[in-house]
């Protein structure tokens, strides 16, 4: 009779009811979920808002937790705003944790919840009632993430469940950003509450901080003096775009984006050189590491002795990094913007003394500038095969300058020239593959209106879980053009092979060994099967008119497309 009495009181207000009110009033626009058996309260839920208009995020049903993930994080990156992804209790936890790796490493928040198996064995609504509720369980969910998220709560009654909801977002929108897990139990997520969900007001989340007067007046000042200054930076917001750009070229310094993950500064900027440190490190007498973590390769490469070195992030010792052991003269912690802003106004009154240093340096990188951008052309030029230079200048002149394009591993920046903030973004620098495919589709999602381009190495598209993207990409609409840079090898593996063991027996076939991604399956058989148009190229002159008609089938026709373009290096 008790159980009978719970299912019954089941029909009024249940705290999963509450849960996807409060995660909308904060801002959650979607619900990405792959269900099992922990979701019957979130189904109920969702069920009974369909029939009264309550709000509650768009459910988006996404059949892997890795790919769910990815859109997660996609949509953060359009909108800002946190999204909500649930999974199945700790084995859709297990399949989420490689995204969620990259959302740490990116500062990206989403709410992770996820289920789990009952507490109760009998005597309850919702006690496990399937043979899997004991397997499952597990002494401590959390720990699995723990170290991946800045925060992570059970429910234990359901009138918590709006203040967890709360707690969560403030957490996760703090700065720096980042992840957060639930852990959401099945007894009290579907037990009843006392009065159906009232609204919710976000608390205020404090702004992204200034920087230290005296610390940017030490800089302006290192910077007015300085004879070989040199910017190194990977990943700003959009609005720090504008401040480097200026600064960059007011002093003529140049900035080099090392593993970048968005786009920095404009392709055409003069002040832009590129994506490696190479000789301007050796040689600077200042470097300005913004929001990098890793402005260059130690065991490769670092600046002269008698350099200065300041940092400059939200957390710009990176203290989540267990080792990190990079020079540093000066630090400061500020948002990027907020900091290059401080940093022009500091040098105001400081730059007249310095003005003929700037000019001479300006002249000698203007002709440093000429030559890069002459060799840039050269490389990305057509030969008897399609090298990743020229594709990649290929999809940039066919997807054009407002495109919004998510490079996994193979995208040459260098070559695929990028004007204006946000319509670049990249991997982030946990490198978790299985990203690129699943952040466009929630890049598609956010930004209906935008061409969405996946570059993909083809590693990176097996491990994005294809079949399920393609199937996701039709049945929500989400029609994206996926780019396959298809060199039937994992890159990574072989090149860091060859790195070290180049004159060994590995390097006796090419590095090849546990790389070789032979046979090639026809990718674009695949995306066929799921609607989509789809070409394989392997030519260099079918390429712009292979990438042209597929670009118009997402754009025109509002499919979906995939190009799989064999690419040999």
């Amino acid at each position: 009779m008790a159980v009978q009495a719970s299912q019954s009181a089941a029909r009024g207000p249940i705290a999963a009811d509450a849960f996807l009110r409060a995660l909308a009033d904060h801002g959650a626009d979607y619900f990405f979920a792959n269900p099992g058996t922990d979701f019957p309260p979130i189904v109920e839920a969702f069920s009974r808002a369909a029939k009264t208009n309550a709000k509650v995020p768009r459910p988006i049903l996404v059949p892997h937790e890795n790919l769910a993930m990815a859109m997660a994080h996609g949509v953060y990156l359009i909108t800002g705003r946190a999204q909500a992804v649930m999974v199945h209790v700790n084995v859709g936890t297990a399949n989420s944790i490689n995204n969620l790796t990259n959302m740490s490493r990116d500062r990206a928040p989403v709410i992770l919840a996820a289920g789990r198996t009952p507490i109760t064995e009998k005597g309850s609504f919702g006690a496990r009632n399937r043979p899997i509720h004991w397997a499952q369980e597990m002494f401590d969910q959390a720990g699995m993430v723990r170290e991946l998220v800045k925060w992570d709560y059970e429910l234990r009654v359901p009138g918590q469940i709006g203040d967890i909801v709360a707690r969560a977002f403030e957490i996760a929108m703090s700065y720096p950003r980042g992840p957060v897990y639930l852990v959401l139990p099945r007894e009290p997520l579907s037990a009843p509450l006392t009065e159906p969900p009232a609204p919710m007001k976000p608390r205020a989340v404090a702004a992204p901080a200034h920087p230290d007067p005296h610390a940017v007046a030490t800089l302006a000042e290192w910077i007015a003096t300085a004879e070989r200054p040199l910017i190194v930076t990977a990943a700003l917001a959009a609005d720090a775009v504008e401040p480097l750009a200026h600064l960059a070229e007011r002093c003529a310094i140049p900035v080099v984006t090392h593993n970048p993950r968005t786009m920095c500064l404009p392709s055409s900027h003069a002040m832009h050189f590129g994506f490696e440190p190479g000789a301007l490190l050796t040689d600077a007498d200042l470097v300005i590491v913004l929001e990098s973590d890793v402005p260059w390769i130690p065991s490769l490469q670092h600046p002269p002795a008698g350099c200065r070195t300041a940092h400059i992030g939200e957390e710009p010792s990176f203290a989540r990094y267990p080792m990190r052991s990079f020079p540093s003269d000066l630090a400061i912690k500020a948002a990027p913007a907020n900091a290059l802003t401080g940093l022009s106004e500091a040098l105001d009154h400081r730059l007249q003394m310095a003005e003929a240093r700037i000019a001479a340096r300006r002249t000698r990188l203007t002709e440093r500038m000429r030559t890069r951008r002459a060799q840039l052309v050269k490389d990305s030029s057509a030969t008897d095969r399609i090298s990743p230079a020229y594709l990649s200048r290929a999809i940039g002149e066919a997807v054009g300058p407002d495109a919004i394009i998510f490079n996994e591993y193979s995208l040459r920046p260098d070559h695929c020239l990028r004007e204006k903030p946000g319509t670049l973004f990249a991997l982030g620098p946990a490198g978790g593959l299985g990203w690129g495919f699943g952040a466009a589709l929630g890049a598609k999602l956010a930004a209906p209106d935008k061409l969405v381009v996946a570059a993909l190495g083809d590693g990176a598209y097996l491990f994005s879980n294809p079949t399920v993207g393609h199937w996701t990409s039709e049945k929500h609409g989400l029609p994206i053009l996926t780019v396959i840079f298809n060199n039937s090898r994992y890159g990574a593996v072989r090149n860091a092979t060859l790195s070290m063991f180049k004159e060994g027996a590995a390097g006796e076939n090419d590095g090849r060994t546990l790389a070789d991604l032979d046979p090639s399956p026809a990718y674009e058989v695949l995306a066929k099967a799921q609607g989509a148009h789809a070409e394989r190229v392997e030519r260099p002159a079918d390429l712009p008119d292979a990438l042209a008609r597929a670009r118009d089938a997402v754009v025109n026709d509002k499919k979906q497309a995939l190009v799989n373009v064999i690419c040999p290096y």
